[in-house]
This record gives C-alpha cells, structure tokens and sequence, in this order.
C-alpha cells in the first residue's frame, strides 16, 4: 500500500519486517507497491527479487462512489496484468491493497489478505476525534464505504488478521469463516529493558494524527495538571495547536521530529512510557517498542484489549487511576523480575521466526523446501 522503506511509521513496519524475514528464510518475493511520496528504495532490493512501483492516484482521481478511496486510489490495471504472468501466490497487505479481489480473473489464485484493522472501525475512530468538519465527512463518509467494502470481500481470501479481535469481528460481523490470527512482525526480536528508575514519564506518537494530539490533550488537561512529574512528548509534526498547550504546561516539554535513535533513547531512558489510546482498533507500534524497550507501560484498555498485550502493561480507564497508577510506578525500580516476566509474555506470540513459519506453512500448505 506504501513503499515499506524506511520502516519509520506504523503501516509499514510489519511489511517490511515480513519481507526481510521471508527472505531469510530464502523466499523469492516479487514486491508490487505504491509510490506516492517516499520514492524508490534501493535497499528494497537487498530482499526482493524484483520491485515494482505504482503511482496511486490521489485526489479526485482515486475517489469512487462505491469503492473506498483507500482502494480505489490503489486500482492498477499494469498492477493486475503484471500480477497474471504468473501463478504465484498473492499476499495483499491490508484492505488498501485488495482491488484485485474484484476481479474473477483471479479466483482461483491462492490470495492471502492481511488486515491491518478493521478500517471501517478504524475510519469511525478517526471521524471522532477529528476537529475539522471536511475531515470529519470524510472519515465518515469513507468509514460507510469501507463496512460494506468489508462485508463483501470477508470471504474472497485467507484473511491473516494482527490481533485476536480483529478475527472474532469479522467472524461475527461479516461472517467471514476464512480468517487466522498471524501476530504482526516486529524489528526487535527480545526485549531490552534496561533495570533501575528512569527520571521522566514519555508519550511518543505520530502527533499529525488527530487521536495521537487527542491523546496528549487529555494527558495535559486531566492527569498532568495534577501530577508534578516530567512528560516528555515527541513525535512527528505536532501542531501550532499541539505546540501551545505543551508550551502552558510547566511539567512538559516537546520534542519534535526526533530520529529514530533519539526517540529510541527516550524510551529506553524512560521510567514510565504512557500510551492512551482513543482508537481500539488493530494493535499500537509504539505500544510494542515500549513493551520490548522501555520499563513501564501505562495505558487505558481500549488500547491493548484484545491484543494479548493485557498483561504485559498497566491500565487505567479513568483520570484517577492513571494519576495513582503513574505516581506509584514513578519511583518503583524496574527489576530483573520484571524484565523476565515480560520477555516471557511476550516470547510466545510476538515470535518473527515463528510467526515466518507460520506464513510460510499458510501460503504452500507445508515449507517451501518441499514443495
């Protein structure tokens, strides 16, 4: 749905690490992606066996009465005819990518479909949060478009869905029967917690996105304003809006478009990662890195339930019991014992090995090597 290189937001980290763990595992894969602002990537090369590029077609162009603009603007028509010069098998990431799944030409192809989240849930979340009014018809109007778009294809390939919720939803929703749980691929294979007390609490996201400064809002107004503890906050291209609140608060401070080794730094350096969510579709990134890099983790429930990630964090569903949750996690050391507990909750699912096993065993219905 993107150029999967650099693996630097959310949408393509589990792409791109796929892709480089097939290839260890000495699958040929033909990569077919979209361009529309990244540009091609040499280092794409080092694991495909070839790598194609398509322009999408934003604005006007993509958008569709029936079809939901995330799909429409990603309809190819060079796409599919490159696609039926062989008789490979088909991984489409996310609903973005799934035109093709209209077409009877390909019916009896072998078509894999990993969803990335239930985008119709996914649109309403984004519609709520949303402070401008063209924006918020939009998410609407493409959240209706993307239900039944949902409803239609549930059954028309293997769906791989990220997080257990996701597969029961399309189950009972959209009655797909089709449907796996495939844990998402991730560029840390064990967790590297650092024991001891950090000195400040973090929020780290991609600040552009309406739910993510929704999220900081919420921190600043209601928890921090009763907490002298430090917030750092960080994360890509917050707003003039954003800017001044963080600016009012005594307690907090920005960091903006930090690199990657820098927000790395912050995590790792962290006592308390912070990770509300107002979105509870799919599984969070960020939550993730937290997890496998940082010390504690707070969040409230709509950001890890159904995700097998429950046990791993601390939650709180109201102001009150993150206020008491932060303040007691603040000054308590991260131990050895910690650190053991969490690489033993994490080991068994979130596994790149494991989880390449399990595609590779999906996709030929035994190994490659025996094919």
């Amino acid at each position: 749905m993107d150029v999967p290189y650099p693996a630097d937001y959310g949408g393509v980290v589990d792409p791109f690490h796929k892709i480089r763990c097939l290839h260890a595992a000495e699958v040929k894969i033909h990569l077919h992606c979209f361009e529309y602002g990244r540009g091609a990537r040499a280092e794409l090369d080092a694991y495909c066996t070839e790598v194609k590029y398509y322009a999408r077609k934003e604005g006007h162009k993509g958008f569709s009465h029936k079809l939901p603009y995330i799909v429409c603007s990603r309809s190819s028509s060079e796409l599919l005819e490159n696609l039926l010069r062989d008789d490979y098998p088909i991984l489409l990431e996310g609903i973005h990518c799934s035109y093709l799944l209209n077409d009877p030409r390909f019916s009896q192809r072998r078509v894999f479909l990993r969803l990335h989240n239930v985008e119709y849930q996914y649109y309403r979340q984004l519609y709520y949060c949303e402070r401008s009014l063209l924006k918020k018809m939009y998410y609407l109007h493409e959240s209706n478009l993307l239900r039944a778009y949902e409803k239609k294809i549930a059954d028309k390939a293997m769906i791989l869905a990220m997080v257990e919720k996701d597969c029961q939803q399309y189950r009972q929703e959209f009655g797909a029967e089709n449907i796996k749980l495939l844990p998402v691929f991730l560029p840390f294979g064990e967790v590297a917690s650092r024991e001891g007390t950090g000195c400040f609490c973090l929020y780290h996201g991609n600040l552009s996105v309406a739910e993510n400064e929704q999220a900081v809002a919420w921190l600043l107004k209601r928890v921090f304003q009763c907490l002298d503890l430090p917030l750092i906050i960080s994360g890509k291209n917050p707003s003039p809006r954003l800017t001044r609140m963080v600016e009012q608060h005594p307690h907090a401070c920005l960091i903006p478009n930090p690199s990657d080794q820098e927000i790395q730094d912050l995590i790792t350096k962290a006592q308390v990662n912070i990770l509300p969510s107002f979105n509870c579709t799919g599984i969070k990134m960020k939550l993730l890195n937290a997890l496998f890099n940082g010390r504690y983790s707070v969040v409230n429930r709509d950001a890890v339930e159904g995700t097998g990630l429950e046990c791993s964090c601390h939650i709180a569903d109201n102001t009150e019991e993150m206020i008491d949750l932060i303040t007691r996690l603040y000054t308590r050391p991260f131990t050895k014992e910690d650190i053991s507990e969490r690489k033993a909750r994490l080991a068994g699912r979130y596994n790149n090995e494991k989880n390449t096993r399990q595609l590779m065993q999906l996709i030929w219905e035994t190994s490659p090597q025996e094919v």
